[in-house]
C-alpha cells in the first residue's frame, strides 16, 4: 500500500532527524499531526530532506519524485490529524476566483512578509519570506493551510477557501505581469 511504502521511505530518509515514529528528535520537529498537505509541500519543493542546518531551509530539486512524495505523506498522515494534501479540482478552481479580492488579501495578509508584488523580503534572525513568483498553486495553498517555517497557518476560519482561491488568482496574474521599470 502507499502507507508501507511511505514507511520504508520515512525509515531510510527521514526517521533520523524526525525519530522512528515521526516524534521529533534534536535534529528535527516533530511530525506528529502535521498532516500530509505539509509533507507535499516540504518535499516536493525539495525543502526535506535538508541539505544542510541553517536559519531556513532551502528550496532545491526534490529528492522524491511525485509517488514517493504522495507516499511520505500518506505515511506522515498516520502519525496524528492534520491538514490533507488539496485535490486538484479544488486548487485549480483559483482561475474563476476574484482577482480583485485576492489583491485586497494579499496586501492584508501576505505583503507585509512577502512583499507588495510578492517577490519575497527579508525576516529577522536571517530567514526571509520566498518570492512567490513561478510557484505552483498547489504549493501557495499548502503553505496557506500548513504555515511552513516562519509563515503563520491561516485556517478555512481566517482565510476562507474562496479566499485562498482568489490570493493564489492575485499571485499568478502578478505573475504575468510585465515588468516595465523606470525611465
Amino acid at each position: 500500500t502507499l502507507v508501507d511504502k511511505g514507511s520504508v521511505l520515512f525509515a531510510e530518509g527521514c526517521s533520523s532527524c524526525h525519530g522512528l515514529n515521526g516524534q521529533g528528535t534534536s535534529d528535527g520537529p516533530t511530525l506528529v499531526g502535521v498532516g500530509a498537505a505539509a509533507v507535499h509541500f516540504q518535499v516536493s519543493t525539495g525543502r526535506m530532506p535538508m541539505a544542510a542546518p541553517g536559519a531556513q531551509v532551502m528550496r532545491k530539486k526534490p529528492s522524491y519524485n511525485e509517488e514517493e512524495t504522495l507516499a511520505l505523506a500518506a505515511y506522515v498522515a498516520t502519525f496524528g490529524p492534520g491538514p490533507a494534501i488539496p485535490s486538484e479540482e479544488e486548487v485549480n478552481a483559483w482561475q474563476n476566483a476574484s482577482l480583485a479580492e485576492g489583491g485586497e488579501l494579499f496586501r492584508t495578509n501576505c505583503a507585509q512578509c512577502h512583499n507588495f508584488a510578492g517577490s519575497g523580503g527579508a525576516l529577522t534572525n536571517g530567514k526571509y519570506a520566498p518570492t512567490l513568483m513561478g510557484v505552483e498553486p498547489q504549493h501557495i495553498y499548502e503553505a496557506m493551510i500548513t504555515g511552513p517555517q516562519s509563515m503563520p497557518k491561516f485556517s478555512d476560519n481566517t482565510i476562507t477557501p474562496a479566499e485562498k482561491l482568489s490570493i493564489i488568482k492575485w499571485i499568478k496574474t502578478a505573475q504575468s505581469e510585465p515588468a516595465i521599470g523606470g525611465a
